[in-house]
């Protein structure tokens, strides 16, 4: 049963490196593609990076938007408005006043490649050649503010930055804004375009990216015990949020619901997780809560799982500790193994796979484990989708950004 604030999804809209939509990048999801590939550059040989493949966008910006909008949006903001577009129609381009509609699109890096070329247009050309547009390009808001323009929300345009995690929270956010009573409608999620060679060369520099150059589709390998850390991945993932109300007078489809949101900070370091995943036990256990739910409930995560030593098995002992034997229950998916990491947007992106697990009764599989770490604690959907139970169910996408933000989503099926 719903009640009138409760918050539903009634809308998705994706660019990622496995497709140029929600339904091409869900049908490559489910059929185990990677969309991790050799760069097409010299950056690798150029800048002495040590890796030369990241996940790259499927579908160009330039082959879906208008000339003089690619010139006025970093990638960032393009992947985001692609997206919300995307999300809009699917949800039916629902009528609702502008000031009950709001905008809630994060990035954890922002216009990275505007900031960057601008630094070096100044450096090279000096102070006059510089585009006009240069600062709302960069800035980290400037997604949510297009989207935002675009679709003349009103209630509020906001960008939460909380690194890997800003997606989530950004839709966590979006709901609070329709349970609040501020807004009857909300596009939410994130974006992120920085596979730039100044980017990928400081997460090298880190030791956090795979160095798997003569493979790139097998080298994001979550729980696999020759993991060696994450790809970069770049795109975009926005849902449209709505009260039960308000879709329901409309006679709107509805996804599922957001039935709980869960936030949480570790302070315990400014790249690593609390080994003891207190933090993320906080998280997903304020989640249930929030929901009125239990482990007993849950059949299905979607791991933040980005492919490095310590965060993964991190994260499955978190969720052994918190669900007890109920995590036995749990299939377990780490979608990164074919996204790759699109850090401000993969929390949104893996939403919107959540989503349509729930919805299509399906958990889509983790590819390139070809040999599980035997500290795995819970069951995990390898190489082909698992399906889902029926009846009431509910699924947590868990996102964990540097800085110890932690963000789990409930989703319920509607």
């Amino acid at each position: 049963m719903t009640s009138a604030r409760d918050v539903v999804v009634t809308g998705l809209g994706a660019t990622t490196p496995l497709g140029g939509d929600v339904p091409s990048t869900w049908e490559a999801a489910l059929a185990g593609k990677s969309g991790a590939r050799t760069m097409d550059n010299d950056w690798a040989e150029r800048y002495e990076i040590p890796v030369n493949f990241a996940a790259t966008i499927k579908v160009k910006p330039e082959e879906v938007l208008k000339r003089p909008e690619l010139k006025r949006m970093d990638p960032s903001a393009q992947y985001a408005v692609i997206a919300a577009r995307e999300a809009w129609k699917d949800a039916g381009e629902p009528e609702v006043a502008g000031e009950r509609l709001g905008s809630v699109v994060s990035s954890g890096i922002g216009g990275v490649w505007t900031l960057l070329d601008g630094w070096d247009t100044l450096r090279e050309r000096g102070a006059r050649r510089l585009l006009p547009m240069t600062v709302p390009m960069l800035m980290p808001n400037s997604p949510t503010a297009f989207v935002s323009l675009d679709l003349g929300a009103r209630a509020g345009a906001h960008a939460l930055v909380s690194a890997c995690a800003s997606g989530a929270e950004a839709i966590g956010y979006g709901a609070e804004m329709i349970r609040s009573g501020r807004a009857d409608v909300v596009v939410a999620g994130g974006t992120e375009a920085t596979i730039h060679p100044m980017p990928i060369a400081a997460f090298a520099a880190s030791r956090t990216l795979s160095l798997r150059n003569d493979d790139p589709e097998g080298a994001s390998r979550p729980y696999d015990a020759d993991r060696d850390g994450f790809v970069v991945g770049e795109g975009a993932a926005v849902v449209v949020l709505e009260s039960a109300e308000h879709a329901a007078a409309r006679g709107a489809r509805v996804y599922a619901r957001i039935g709980g949101v869960g936030l949480s900070s570790d302070a315990y370091h400014i790249t690593s997780p609390d080994p003891d995943g207190t933090g993320q036990v906080a998280a997903m256990r304020g989640a249930l809560e929030d929901a009125g739910a239990t482990g007993a409930d849950v059949v299905h995560v979607n791991a933040h799982a980005t492919s490095t030593k310590v965060g993964d098995l991190t994260e499955t002992a978190s969720i052994r500790r918190l669900f007890g034997s109920d995590a036995d229950h749990v299939q377990l998916s780490a979608t990164k193994s074919m996204t790759g990491h699109l850090l401000g947007g993969a929390g949104a992106l893996e939403t919107v796979f959540t989503v349509k697990a729930i919805a299509d009764r399906l958990a889509p599989p983790t590819i390139n484990v070809a040999n599980p770490d035997p500290e795995l604690q819970v069951p995990l959907v390898r190489d082909e989708p698992a399906k889902l139970p029926g009846g009431d169910i509910a699924a947590i996408n868990n996102s964990f950004g540097f800085g110890g933000h932690n963000v789990a989503l409930l989703v319920q099926n509607a």
